[in-house]
């Protein structure tokens, strides 16, 4: 009889051998560590703003929104008209207020253009024509940063009366390609940097490892280390500093090799799945079946005979159906992948909805080798 301790090192020797064939097997590629990775400080900025399109073809704001008629009557006061009036007498159907929306970019500076993005904020019908006035963008600080002003360009349009009207897409909202121009300079100055941090996209400890790794392969051992599954430090020595970019640019062209995600997205609300290409399966056998209930109520009227006295009553007849199908039934093999999964699923006929709850069953019981996010 073999003893203990033989056996155990046998046993962990075997799942060693196992756990490093599953290793070696892992899906990986090769990429660029610009495309994993953002510099620690350089990154966009959101600007919000408010104005008026004006243009519109008598789909503007109506009469009982005040704010859209307050907004003009401040734009004419400002261009040296004077109204006399209250806003409710004001009978203005071509203007309509919109939030506006952008992103500045990193190291914008003024003269810089930008895409914006318009929004209806009262109930205009439809933005379609319009022209958006001259308005400041503000970022959260309260600063203004950008002026936009341009023609709106829609991705949709309506026609037609309230009754009778055809809609397409959404015509209260569009796009500015360009109008928006940057005022103020919020470009970095990389020569004031004593040090930098690389931060991954999404954070794997041994793929900030390989990052700190090939930065200390190209240029020095001690140029970079990993603080944790997301960033990496950058310890710039003298002679460095007056060159940033070049450096930045040199780290970021290098290449490291990466393991694919196991996970599996779904959206309950649209039956929507996606799923990354080498998400695997446990062994597992899956019992599916639909249970339908209608209940249908239809009114009758019971009507007395003639010279009896009665009355006229409706009587409603309910009736309840109960429909039950059969179970269906599949065995998924050990290894098995989602693609298979769900195509075994649509042959027995299940629907999207289906497919996403029986995900989440297979999460539930340990089976589903990948990360289940739900939307």
């Amino acid at each position: 009889m073999r003893s203990f301790p033989y056996l155990f090192v046998m046993s962990w020797l075997l799942l060693w051998g196992v756990a490093v064939s599953c290793a070696k097997d892992a899906p990986a590629k090769v990429v660029r560590i610009q495309d994993i990775s953002t510099v620690e400080g350089i990154r966009e900025n959101s600007l919000i703003g408010y104005g008026m399109v004006v243009g519109l073809n008598n789909s503007g704001d109506r009469q009982q929104t005040l704010f859209p008629a307050q907004t003009l009557v401040n734009i004419l006061r400002k261009m040296g008209v004077q109204l006399s009036g209250t806003l409710t007498s004001m009978q203005v159907r071509n203007i309509a207020a919109v939030f506006i929306t952008a992103t500045l970019p990193p190291f914008s500076s003024p003269g810089t253009r930008i895409d914006v993005n318009v929004s209806s904020v009262g109930d205009a019908k439809s933005l379609e024509g319009g022209i958006l006035l001259l308005s400041p963008l503000y970022g959260p600080d309260g600063q203004t940063y950008a002026t936009a002003q341009g023609p709106v360009v829609l991705g949709g349009y309506t026609a037609g009366t309230r009754a009778n009207s055809v809609q397409v897409n959404h015509p209260t909202s569009g796009r500015v390609p360009g109008g928006g121009l940057v005022e103020r300079d919020t470009s970095v100055d990389l020569a004031k940097l004593t040090q930098l941090a690389l931060l991954l996209r999404n954070y794997d400890f041994a793929t900030s490892q390989d990052v700190a790794q090939a930065i200390n392969a190209r240029f020095g051992k001690n140029w970079a280390r990993a603080l944790d599954g997301r960033r990496i430090e950058i310890r710039l020595p003298d002679t460095s500093r007056e060159n940033v970019s070049l450096v930045l640019a040199q780290i970021e062209d290098l290449t490291v090799t990466v393991q694919e995600p196991a996970k599996v997205v779904v959206n309950e609300r649209t039956g929507t799945i996606v799923m990354g290409q080498h998400v695997s399966l446990s062994a597992c056998s899956i019992l599916h079946g639909n249970l339908a209930i209608a209940i249908s109520t239809q009114y009758q009227v019971s009507q007395p005979q003639s010279f009896s006295q009665g009355q006229t009553t409706v009587v409603p007849q309910t009736t309840v159906h109960a429909k039950e199908s059969t179970a269906n039934h599949m065995e998924l093999r050990e290894g098995a992948t989602v693609q298979e999964l769900i195509s075994g699923l649509q042959g027995i006929g299940a629907t999207a909805r289906d497919i996403v709850a029986i995900l989440e069953a297979i999460k539930a019981a340990g089976a589903l080798q990948a990360e289940l996010e739900v939307i």
